[in-house]
């Protein structure tokens, strides 16, 4: 039997996004061809791998037995390819989650940098401030800021992000300058909840070598960094931020850095990938150039 592993990795897409749809528009084909090369796979085999219903696509178990391998053999399959091409022109698509402050004021202007060097190189860039579900989601890499999650990808932390705590003229004329962390008692917080929870809102600072939370009164709660920085401007409370982002707004007068020895906490920036222990050689390279354009940021985990 001669299997075929172009049809194996359509397969191993299409189980892990549970869509024909969705793994068409990894890879780049249409859904018609994804489903008349799944349906050969099927016939090779013998068997019947996935089953399809209108709203949903599961494995069956014979499905479930071979995922694993036909991962194995999918990986192996790019590790080889890769041995002897370094000098090749990088190809294909590499589908890539960014917050979206990252990808407006950072990635993105610099983009052309990157395909000018790997001109057959495609990006599709998704920007969202929600958590992502990578392998559902059929993304390459994501980067995250905070708490990485998703101990099943592989992945490095690239630095940390420096906070700083914002207010804008407007609020410090009506409610004062808070001097101490005492003061705050008489202010507000935007809340940042990116599930718009009913977790409290607070103001975090340093204290005895680690960070409290002292709880805070809020007004307005938001799920986005552009809200945020939005509600703060507007004079709806003060917010504590990545200050790379926030230097602008202070350079225009916009906002006022306020107790600037009271940050809260270093915010860990990871950059992960969902391809195992080896991820191609396209989505190794777009990491590396993202890791490169990140660097001036970014500051060390003690630094």
């Amino acid at each position: 039997m001669n299997v075929d592993l172009e049809s194996l990795k359509i397969f191993v897409k299409v189980a892990e996004l549970g869509s024909f749809t969705r793994a068409g528009e990894h890879l780049g084909m249409p859904k018609a061809r994804v489903s008349l090369r799944l349906k050969a796979l099927e016939a090779e085999l013998g068997t019947r791998l996935l089953q399809r219903t209108t709203r949903v696509v599961r494995l069956t178990p014979d499905g479930e037995e071979l995922l694993p391998r036909a991962r194995r053999l999918a990986l192996e399959a790019d590790e080889i390819g890769g041995m002897f091409q370094a000098a090749r022109a990088l190809r294909g698509r590499v589908r890539i989650d960014l917050p979206v402050n990252f990808a407006r004021d950072i990635i993105i202007p610099r983009l052309p940098e990157l395909l000018a060097r790997h001109p057959g190189l495609e990006v599709l860039i998704s920007t969202t401030d929600r958590r992502v579900e990578p392998l559902r989601e059929g993304f390459d890499c994501v980067l995250r800021i905070g708490d990485p999650g998703d101990p099943g990808l592989v992945g490095r932390r690239l630095g940390v992000l420096r906070m700083i705590n914002c207010a804008s003229p407007s609020y410090l004329r009506e409610h004062g300058t808070p001097r101490r962390i005492e003061d705050l008692d008489r202010h507000l917080v935007v809340h940042y909840s990116s599930t718009l929870g009913a977790e409290a809102p607070s103001f975090e600072y340093p204290c005895d070598g680690g960070y409290r939370e002292r709880p805070m009164r809020s007004v307005v709660t938001v799920n986005s960094a552009d809200a945020y920085r939005a509600a703060c401007i507007a004079g709806l409370g003060i917010i504590q931020a990545p200050r790379t982002g926030m230097l602008a707004s202070i350079a225009a007068g916009a906002l006022v850095e306020v107790l600037p020895a009271l940050p809260c906490a270093p915010m860990p920036v990871s950059l992960l990938h969902t391809h195992g222990r080896s991820a191609p050689r396209r989505v190794r390279a777009v990491m590396s150039w993202i890791t490169e354009v990140l660097s001036p940021h970014l500051a060390a985990p003690d630094g």
